[in-house]
């Protein structure tokens, strides 16, 4: 799954291409939705994890590729409609100077140690570590401007470009009822 979109990799329209050779090593050529994406490291050993729960399978080779770039219409029609893309989607708004999300739900590592939020009527969200950072940090006393500066700071990015996500991680979260505004 992608951290920041509730959608899996394959259906975001990521992976270009998987070649298994005669010795079950795999090479997947796939792309980010940014350049920038904070997530790249997070995505790529995501990959490498679940590709080698499948039995017999060798060496596993992640290549980031940028051409074609990226576009929404790569996505999946399905689950370009289900994020409502293409069609206005009525959001809620946040105010960004008194919202202090509060975190709702518990996490549940697994087995295999992948990561899941459930919420209060038991629906399960897999995650990873910096989605789950981001949670946890939401603990009702910092509003979205500070979340904001104190991932900008810590992310060592711009604030523009880490406000936007953590305003659709936010929302996402609501939507998920696994934050409380």
């Amino acid at each position: 799954m992608d951290p920041e979109i509730p959608v899996n990799v394959v259906d975001l329209g990521l992976v270009y291409g998987v070649n298994v050779n005669p010795k079950n090593n795999v090479d997947i050529k796939m792309t980010m939705t940014t350049r920038g994406c904070p997530l790249h490291d997070t995505l790529v050993s995501d990959v490498k994890r679940y590709v080698s729960k499948i039995n017999g399978i060798g060496n596993i080779n992640v290549e980031i590729v940028w051409d074609p770039p990226w576009s929404i219409e790569k996505m999946d029609p399905v689950a370009r409609e289900k994020l409502g893309f293409g069609k206005p989607k009525l959001r809620f708004q946040i105010d960004y100077e008194k919202s202090q999300p509060l975190r709702e739900g518990k996490i549940i590592k697994q087995e295999d140690g992948s990561l899941i939020l459930t919420n209060g009527k038991g629906q399960g969200f897999m995650v990873n570590d910096a989605i789950v950072s981001f949670w946890d940090s939401c603990d009702g006393t910092r509003t979205i401007n500070q979340l904001t500066d104190h991932f900008s700071t810590k992310l060592e990015m711009p604030r523009q470009q880490v406000e936007q996500e953590v305003v659709q991680l936010v929302q996402q979260l609501l939507e998920a009822d696994l934050l409380k505004a």
